[in-house]
């Protein structure tokens, strides 16, 4: 597996991080990347992310403070299809997690719509936590502690 690194999205790679695409039984989960960086210019505390193996483009993460102190909310995050499995979204959340900690986070939360593609499990699987919250959106609430990366 190539080194995985979150890396700005730039003039010279932001056409190709629009490109990336999820599986088709996964694009009713994740917004596209073009529309999530448009929200983001309209968000004044959303962050975002290239998700890189090597030099080339995987996928993308993006996140934002909540009004809550110390706790940040996973807004979007995806791995292209033809780079899903090779664990690259595992990577790529525990930069993320590391870096949030660093900078004084201890929570992260997200949220998933069920069904047949949900994220769900890759998230337990990284030991995100349900919340039991369930969004007006219908989506279902998760909860990672980021405090022991802290330590």
């Amino acid at each position: 597996m190539s080194e995985v690194a979150l890396s700005d999205v730039t003039a010279g790679t932001v056409r190709a991080i629009c490109a990336l695409e999820p599986r088709d039984d996964q694009k009713g989960y994740v917004a596209p990347n073009a529309v999530s960086i448009a929200q983001a210019y309209f968000e004044p505390c959303a962050r975002f992310k290239a998700i890189c193996a090597g030099i080339d483009p995987v996928g993308f993460v993006m996140w934002r403070p909540r009004a809550a102190p110390e706790i940040a909310s996973l807004w979007r995050f995806m791995i292209d299809h033809r780079h899903q499995g090779k664990g690259y979204g595992k990577a790529a959340l525990m930069l993320l997690c590391r870096d949030l900690s660093a900078s004084g986070f201890r929570c992260l939360e997200t949220s998933v719509v069920l069904g047949l593609a949900s994220p769900l499990e890759f998230y337990r699987a990284l030991g995100f936590r349900e919340t039991g919250e369930t969004l007006p959106s219908g989506e279902f609430g998760l909860s990672l502690d980021l405090s022991p990366l802290g330590q």
